[in-house]
């Protein structure tokens, strides 16, 4: 009998196939109480050891396949083998008598539950990389077996959630789509399925350990849902609707480097959401007219000291090259919560979602804002660059900031270094108070880009990451739509403009109702920036803004996705 489970959206696409369970190679036997504490420690010693030579030849077995950044997930992993804070944590559980395994799996799962529960997706998923190399170091010390082995057909694979070490062993040829019980679109499942260009849902919960291994599934990436054995007249329906998305998407990639108008002739810019050197090479590759957020934590993660002034200076002028001279938006750091960084010491937090994180952090740490203020100006010259600042809540915060940026350029110029003549500062709206008073802080900035992730979650009071909760976060809803509408009515007429960059902006249906509220740019995955500019070319302005007005109207998002699917021309 058919029935449908909801997840969240990860990768667009339809399939069908039969589901193909991932099944973890755990270890076989757990060693509870140790002999003596020394013998322990130079049998998790050796066990680390040997992780470390596999994950180094891991490493180089993929390295035609995989981008640098990919594979810097396992250097990273190397490191993470001998995480002062980790081993601390061992020594504490094997000198209170425990077996290597134990004080090994403890202070793994401890270590990995830090950073699930940080607001930043970013570190959410490296909590996946935590978990991969505690796996990987159990097995050597417990034993296990090997890896399971795909069929020799493909097949729609299906998991609980999967870490970095077993996506890489997927045959890409053979995988139809992904489908998991845990996980976020920042995954590592999520990645290589935007990667591969198949469809994946995520976070379906529970219920997903109901659907037998063989069993038909329809996966819709796009709605964020599957429907196990459907029924022959869903199926049919289904491919029809497989074989439009895949002539719509190759249409849509045939033009993807041509601006993107609304049937009366309004101009939207199409931007990439990016975190890494290939993200960009990507976005530009996809047609992208801009950056319109660069993530810069990648330069910050997995690492014992903070970056120099030089080494951010390189990485972001190959950034700023990698775009051919158009305009990048970059974000400046946005880290906090109850995990710091190594060498930015902060106390643990019973909520981090509302606590130190973003600008907040980055006054507690003014040094290494101005450092990255610094960077980005001397590798910003001659090119058109953007800054902007994230989790601003006050005005008093946008005008510390603007003055603290003010004295940083000042500083550069009396110093002689060359600086970016198109050169603009905006702020990130992430926060429902920074929506209701934009026009305050519209002296102080020259554009907003709406964080729509962390502003939904604020104004739903829905943990978007939490899968029990997470479908309440829905950024067509209503309230949403009236915030950004605030924002986009304060910046009129002033020559200021506004983007979205969550993943709202790269959700097809939302397209007409953000243009329509008058948001100017869309920053999206770069894998979307094709489909993004189709949606684009769809509607003329006057649809979309009538459109946009009776959403405001509606109840619940639902009712605004029923009306955008009516009115689709």
């Amino acid at each position: 009998m058919s029935r449908r489970l909801q997840g969240l959206p990860a990768s667009p696409g339809i399939a069908l196939g039969p589901a193909w369970w991932f099944r973890r190679a755990l270890p076989v036997a757990m060693r509870m109480q140790g002999e003596d504490a020394a013998v322990e420690r130079m049998r998790l010693q050796e066990a680390q050891e040997r992780a470390a030579a596999e994950l180094a030849a891991l490493r180089e077995a993929q390295r035609e396949r995989l981008s640098p950044e990919e594979l810097a997930i396992f250097e990273a992993q190397e490191l993470m083998l001998q995480d002062p804070e980790l081993m601390a944590a061992v020594e504490a559980e094997l000198a209170a008598g425990a077996s290597a395994e134990v004080a090994w799996q403890k202070a793994v799962e401890a270590f990995a539950a830090q950073l699930s529960a940080l607001p930043d997706p970013y570190f959410q998923a490296r909590a996946a990389d935590v978990r991969d190399v505690g796996n990987r170091v159990l097995r050597h010390l417990a034993g296990g077996p090997e890896a399971p082995r795909m069929p020799d057909h493909p097949v729609v694979v299906v998991a609980d959630d999967l870490l970095p070490s077993e996506t890489v062993t997927l045959d890409p040829q053979r995988v139809l789509a992904f489908v998991t019980e845990g996980g976020g679109p920042t995954a590592h499942a999520a990645i290589l399925a935007r990667r591969l260009g198949v469809p994946a849902v995520v976070a379906v919960g529970a219920a997903l350990r109901t659907v037998p291994d063989g069993a038909p599934l329809l996966v819709d990436g796009e709605g964020g849902w599957i429907e196990v054995e459907p029924e022959p007249e869903t199926v049919r329906q289904a491919q029809a609707r497989r074989m439009l998305w895949l002539q719509e998407r190759a249409q849509a990639e045939a033009v993807a480097h041509e601006p993107a108008q609304t049937r009366d002739g309004v101009r939207i810019e199409v931007a990439a959401n990016v975190g890494s050197l290939e993200d960009a090479r990507q976005a530009f590759q996809k047609g992208a007219d801009s950056i319109g957020l660069l993530r810069t934590e990648f330069l910050y993660l997995d690492r014992a000291a903070a970056p120099t002034e030089e080494e951010e200076i390189n990485v972001y002028r190959a950034l700023l090259e990698a775009m051919g001279g158009k305009p990048v938006v970059v974000r400046t750091l946005d880290v906090g919560g109850d995990k710091p960084l190594p060498y930015l010491p902060m106390p643990p937090e019973a909520n981090p979602f509302l606590g130190v994180r973003g600008v907040r952090l980055s006054r507690q740490h003014p040094d290494l804002l101005r450092q990255q203020l610094r960077a980005l100006l001397r590798a910003g010259a001659g090119f058109p660059l953007r800054i902007m600042f994230p989790m601003v809540s006050t005005v008093e915060e946008i005008r510390w900031l603007r003055a603290f940026f003010e004295e940083v350029r000042s500083n550069l110029a009396a110093e002689g270094h060359p600086l970016p003549s198109d050169l603009q500062v905006g702020m990130m709206v992430e926060v429902p108070a920074a929506a209701l008073l934009a026009e305050h802080f519209l002296p102080w900035v020259d554009f907003f880009s709406l964080g729509t992730n962390d502003l939904t979650q604020y104004t739903l009071a829905a943990d978007r990451t939490n899968p029990a909760v997470a479908g309440l976060a829905d950024g067509l809803h209503p309230a949403v739509l009236r915030l950004i509408r605030h924002v986009t009515a304060a910046a009129e007429g002033t020559g200021k403009w506004v983007g979205v960059c969550g993943e709202l902006a790269g959700d097809l249906v939302a397209v007409p109702v953000l243009i329509g509220l008058g948001v100017q740019e869309l920053s999206v995955n770069p894998v979307r920036v094709p489909e993004v500019k189709a949606a684009v070319r769809r509607w003329s302005m006057a649809e979309a803004r009538a459109l946009a007005e009776e959403a405001l109207r509606q109840a619940d998002p639902e009712a605004v996705r029923r009306r955008v699917m009516e009115a689709h021309p």
